[in-house]
């Protein structure tokens, strides 16, 4: 049987394969595993973005925390870097956010925090799923007074705001910017982030009605906002994902500035402030060849490691290092949070663009883009870990290998919350590095049926 968590939580589509008696089975294991060695009646943070399935499995997850004694907060709608910080501040066990980040309204996910904020290593979830799978067999459930119960708090989004605007030290009068909420967990803390810090700002995608998040907007649909950038005349675009963990960012020219862009400009300025610890950025596999000649040229120490921003956090954590990352946008400024969170990667980029007063596009050429496809194979879910199995495919990667090698790369790896296997090819040449992509990935489809 496939594994129940992913790289990000457990993931799927709400009511279908997330059901809500999945949820409230995870609600019971987590809160059990979590707490299990607290000598209190534990207390877990609840929170979600905006998608309407939210509601019914947050409710459901809750009723299952409650179920083992455990006690519950909800704070409602708010990203998911607000939960891992809110988690530290309030000192409670832990915490769990429902959200599935950038993907479309019918998925939801379920992914937990422990009491310091940091997403739970591979272990502990295997210690969950195992609890779950085995009906619960060892939890003890409570009556009468030992059940748990459930308090509401509004003011917790504010709370987040202050941590942001207190974390990094930068005054935008003057500043105008054009902001793309996704119709998510941004549409308030964000916009009002921002305001109090004086920028002129332009919110877009920010009136979420339950079932419009992520759709056509967003740090994956950048469309809008390239074109609304240069018609405002504005400084430049931010870009964040439905759970407001991941920022992308758009020049004054509408030109996309991506997370490796945003990892190489906050770096070096860090590095020039003597502030970059360890003279370090851990990013994954997936970052561009051109970040890493940035890197050597500017005297930077890079670290790779497998995609997914929990394992970059392993890494930082190991190693010291303060800021680390993913292309996609999900970046972690360790000495302020715990997870990748939008709103401080915005906060830390606009601070280097007032203290330089150089213009977004003259910082973004700090490094070369160069060319990357990216083209994501759709199979079943059960059988994507299982790619190299097949013959065909595997001979069709090392031809590949071969083909691009001194002068490119290719990677192939499954996604960790989607049923794709996605298929990056790294070269000199923007048709043929496209071209052989799609054959692969229709090779891919097509074997893997």
């Amino acid at each position: 049987m496939a594994r129940l968590f992913g790289t990000d939580g457990v993931r799927g589509i709400a009511n279908e394969e997330l059901t809500p008696l999945l949820a409230m089975q995870l609600g019971m294991a987590g809160a059990h595993v979590l707490t299990k060695e607290k000598s209190h009646k534990p207390t877990i943070m609840v929170g979600c973005d905006t998608r309407i399935s939210g509601d019914m499995l947050a409710n459901a997850l809750m009723a299952g925390v409650c179920s083992v004694g455990a006690n519950a907060v909800y704070v409602g709608v708010v990203p998911t870097p607000a939960v891992a910080y809110l988690t530290r501040k309030y000192k409670v066990d832990a915490g769990v956010v429902i959200s599935a980040s950038h993907n479309p309204v019918e998925f939801n996910g379920i992914k937990f925090f422990d009491e310091n904020g940091y997403k739970l290593p591979d272990a502990m979830e295997d210690e969950i799923e195992e609890l779950i799978r085995s009906d619960m067999k060892g939890v003890k459930f409570p009556t009468g007074s030992g059940v748990g119960k459930i308090k509401y708090r509004t003011d917790a989004r504010e709370e987040y705001i202050n941590h942001a605007i207190c974390s990094v030290n930068v005054n935008l009068s003057g500043v105008k910017i054009v902001v793309d909420c996704a119709e998510g967990a941004a549409h308030y803390t964000s916009v009002e982030a921002l305001k109090e810090l004086g920028a002129e700002v332009i919110a877009i995608h920010n009136n979420p009605d339950g079932i419009n998040i992520n759709a056509n907007c967003g740090s994956t649909h950048m469309e809008e906002l390239q074109a609304r950038v240069v018609y405002e005349h504005a400084d430049l675009g931010l870009a964040f994902d439905g759970d407001a963990d991941r920022l992308l960012a758009v020049d004054e020219n509408g030109k996309v500035v991506n997370g490796d862009e945003i990892m190489a400009i906050i770096g070096n300025h860090m590095k020039e402030q003597g502030k970059l610890k360890e003279d370090m950025i851990v990013v994954t596999v997936m970052s561009n060849l051109g970040f890493m000649l940035m890197a050597k040229e500017k005297g930077i120490n890079v670290v790779q490691t497998k995609v997914g921003d929990r394992y970059v956090l392993e890494s930082m954590q190991e190693l010291k290092a303060n800021l680390g990352g993913e292309q996609s946008g999900h970046i972690i400024f360790l000495d302020d949070n715990t997870t990748g969170d939008g709103l401080l990667s915005a906060l830390h980029l606009l601070e280097v663009m007032v203290q330089t007063g150089k213009k977004m596009s003259e910082l973004a050429s700090i490094m070369e883009v160069l060319p990357q496809a990216l083209v994501n194979a759709k199979v079943p879910t059960h059988k994507k870990n299982d790619y190299m199995e097949y013959p065909e495919i595997a001979t069709a990667i090392a031809k590949l290998t071969e083909q691009f090698a001194g002068e490119g790369r290719v990677l192939i790896r499954p996604s960790g919350t989607e049923p794709l296997v996605r298929v990056m090819i790294e070269g000199k040449n923007q048709e043929l590095i496209q071209e052989e992509a799609l054959k692969l990935a229709k090779l891919i489809e097509k074997t893997m049926l």
